[in-house]
This record gives C-alpha cells, structure tokens and sequence, in this order.
C-alpha cells in the first residue's frame, strides 16, 4: 500500500478546499448588498443561481471521472433547492437591505453552529467536547450581534433577524449535500442552483417583482457564478474530504472576509459590541480548527462508487489497465482494523 499523504495529513486538503468556498462566498455578501439595492429578493435570489447553474454546467466532468446523479437523489436535491436556493439567499438578500453588512456577514458564522450540530444528529459526526465549546462560542458571538443590532434600530434587527434565518436555512442545505459529496460537484451545483433559480424567479413574478436593470443583473449574476456556484463546488469537495461539521467551521471564515470587505466599501456601523461578537465567534472557529481525532477503528467491507485516487491508504484494489489520477467507478473495499489520524469522510462514518 503506498505511503499515503492523504492518511498523514488527512484535513489538509478539505481545509484549503474549504477556506476557498469561503473567500469566494464571504466576498459575495457585501457584493449582494451592493448591487441588490432596488431589486426585489426573490429576483436577487433567481439572479445569483442563474449563475451558479452557468458554473455548474459549464465544469462538469466526464463519467469515469466523477459518479453522476442518480433517480433517488431528486427529493434530496429538491430539498436543498428549497432551503439552500430559496429560502436561504431570499431571506439573505430581504436582510441586507435592512441591516448593516458587517454585522450580517458576522452573523453568517452561525452556520458553521447549524451545520455542525446537523451532521452530528444526521450522520454521527465526531462533536467531542472541543468542538461543542466552539460552538457555544459561535453562538455566544451572535447573541452580542443581535444586541447590538437590538439597541440601533428595530429595523436593523428585523434585518439580523432575516440573515439568521438564511444561516439556518444553508444549514440544513449543508447537512442534506453532505450525502451528495460523492456525486459529480458540478452537477449537483447545477441541478439545485437551476431549481432554485427558477422557483426563485416563479415566485418573484408572482410576487410582482419588476425586472431590474441589465447592469445589476448582470453583477448579480456574475456574484452568483463565483460567490455561489464556484464556491458551492469547492464546499462540497471540502465536505467529501473531511465531512459537514468540519467544512462548516473553516468555511465560518466567510463572514470575517466579507465584514472586512463591507468596511473597505464604506460600513461604519462597527461598535464595541460587534468586535466583540465578531471576537468570540473567530475564537470558535479557531478552536474548533485546532482538533485532533486519531484512534484505533474498523472499516467494514464496503462497495460503493466515488472519485478517488491510489494514494490515500484506503483504496488498494486493481485495476486491468492502471489509471492516472482520480477516477471513478464502483470498487469494494475488504474489512480491516488501523488506526491513524482521520476525519469523518465517506470511508469514516463510525461511531464513537
């Protein structure tokens, strides 16, 4: 069996993938408030999937290279449609138009809180006692953000209110694409960014939305390409790496890269008590970053079928002509007992 980086260094990759989702998404936040003014939330939604769907179809791969959708993935994928493509950036995009930018970007950390605590419930992801200080910290820090808001101006807060609504919402979405990380990215991208575009868009004419204007459609759709669908395909390779609970944490950098963009673009409403939330919240990111998880455990015999590569320790079967790099196809795998260090992705889901 080869050397295994993968099996040394085992979060490495996932954390990369995941601090990239979120720069790409943390920008996207103060972009929204920007270039959304005017324009009703249902059509400021339509317009950020429409372009994560353009991503997603444009960087899709071939078959034997990642496994593709199957029939028994469409509830899941309407799930995500509706929490992760509607509700979520609808409630976004209403809040950003009634709060300040750095304080809705901080309060996005909370995912990271929403997240975790589904795939503990979901899929019996490691939470020890690290991980759940780090999440009363997250959620320490956006108390104080809802009391800071609370004593500016009640729309303010209705505004927090709203962005706490969408971090709960992209929660679920995360803990519901966590059993789609095997799939193809690209094409999960653009099967629940092109549902949610165009009920998004349904709902917006109904609601009598008017069309906005070809510039702040076309921004729009540029920050959905890149805020949503790139980083929807980062996150959900991120998630195959190392698991929801773990993705979501390092991806609750993104609202720190967006608060700090928001005061580049002239937010002044930064006060003691936000640095303070914003304070708490960054110390839970970082100690739940700092967790270490290796012991002795079984895998049992397993078939399934994933990209993967030959190199990480736990994929040993042969082949009749050898491929390079990832592939994908459906393997087995024998049962066998180690111990090293792991994260809880799809060849570790044991309990503790």
């Amino acid at each position: 069996m080869p050397a295994a980086e993968g099996i040394r260094w085992p979060a490495l990759r996932g954390g990369l993938l995941a601090l990239l989702a979120a720069a790409l998404f943390g920008v996207s936040t103060p972009l929204v408030q920007r270039f959304g003014v005017g324009i009703g939330p249902f059509e400021t939604a339509a317009l950020l999937y429409a372009g994560a769907a353009i991503v997603g179809a444009l960087s899709r791969r071939p078959a034997d290279r990642e496994a593709r959708l199957a029939k028994g993935d469409a509830g899941r994928l309407l799930a995500m449609a509706g929490f992760g493509a509607v509700l979520g950036p609808v409630a976004l995009a209403w809040g950003l138009q009634r709060t300040s930018g750095t304080s809705a970007s901080l309060m996005l950390t909370l995912e990271a809180a929403f997240t975790a605590s589904l795939a503990w419930r979901m899929y019996g992801e490691t939470m020890d006692r690290r991980v759940w200080t780090a999440m009363l910290l997250l959620v320490a820090g956006g108390a104080v953000l809802v009391l800071d808001q609370a004593r500016t101006a009640q729309a303010q807060l209705w505004g927090l209110l709203a962005v706490l609504l969408a971090t709960a919402a992209w929660g679920v979405d995360n803990a519901l694409s966590r059993a789609l990380a095997e799939r193809d990215p690209s094409q999960v991208v653009m099967a629940k960014a092109g549902l949610g575009a165009a009920a998004s868009a349904s709902l917006g004419w109904a609601m009598g939305e008017g069309l906005p204007a070809a510039t702040s459609a076309l921004a729009l759709l540029l920050v959905g390409a890149t805020g949503y669908g790139l980083s929807l395909r980062f996150y959900l390779l991120a998630q195959r790496a190392f698991g929801a609970a773990r993705t979501g944490s390092v991806f609750a950098f993104a609202p720190f890269i967006g608060a700090g963009l928001a005061v580049l673009l002239g937010d002044r409403s930064a006060g003691w008590l936000m640095a303070g939330g914003g304070a708490l919240m960054m110390a839970g990111v970082v100690l739940h970053l700092a967790e270490s998880h290796a012991h002795e455990h079984e895998h049992d015999s397993l078939e399934h079928e994933h990209a993967h590569r030959h190199d990480d320790g736990h994929h040993d079967h042969a082949h009749t002509e050898w491929p390079v790099g990832g592939h994908s196809h459906r393997h087995s795998h024998a049962a066998v007992r180690h111990s090293h260090p792991h994260v809880p992705d799809a060849h570790h889901t044991h309990r503790h």
